[in-house]
């Protein structure tokens, strides 16, 4: 099933799945499949890159939530809804974006470009560290992964993304756009 391509529909869909996963976080310092990182990190990077992206090419924002060291849960749901306002205000989500570092679009393609297939793409980690279902859809990685490896260059300079992993020649969306990411498909919490 691919997700929808209406970019508030989309982000909904993403971002509900994300939040069932922050909901279910029971240990927070657990350890994430990006190193270093712990399953508090994964939801502090989400809620902390978007809003210095976006002020560099918009003036929309929303009023932020708690810090998520103090609150993880509220901390997402703030940000998750101000994100979510934006692509439902279609003023908003026309609004030109003007970024020094990406071609000029509308806020919501930006949003669907660039933190919406973010939000795809972590639900792995944090599901992963978590021990909850870390099945993503087989269409929507497939997708993805044919993006990014368009423009792979410009990915693995951008210092975002670890080294691309090896998979096995039969290994499935899911796993090869985790392994594109920089991450082990196979990866385990220690103990696990």
């Amino acid at each position: 099933m691919a997700l929808p391509t209406d970019p508030a529909a989309r982000h909904r869909v993403v971002a509900d799945r994300f939040t069932g996963l922050v909901r279910g976080t029971t240990d927070w310092s657990a350890p994430a499949p990006v190193e270093g990182w712990t399953a508090l990190d994964v939801v502090d990077h989400l809620v902390t890159w978007l809003p210095g992206f976006l002020a560099g090419g918009t003036d929309r924002g929303w009023q932020a939530g708690p810090p998520v060291a103090e609150d993880p849960v509220a901390a997402w749901e703030a940000h998750v809804a101000g994100v979510q306002g934006l692509l439902d205000d279609p003023e908003a989500a026309a609004s030109p974006f003007r970024h020094p570092h990406v071609p000029p679009q509308d806020l919501a393609s930006a949003l669907t470009r660039f933190w919406t297939a973010d939000v795809f793409m972590h639900s792995w980690d944090l599901a992963r560290a978590t021990g909850q279902d870390d099945t993503l859809d087989a269409e929507e990685c497939a997708a993805t992964l044919a993006g990014m490896e368009a423009m792979e260059d410009v990915i693995r300079s951008s210092g975002q993304f670890g080294e691309r992993q090896p998979v096995a020649d039969d290994a499935g969306p899911q796993d090869r756009l985790v392994a594109f990411i920089g991450r082990d498909p196979g990866w385990r919490p220690p103990g696990d």
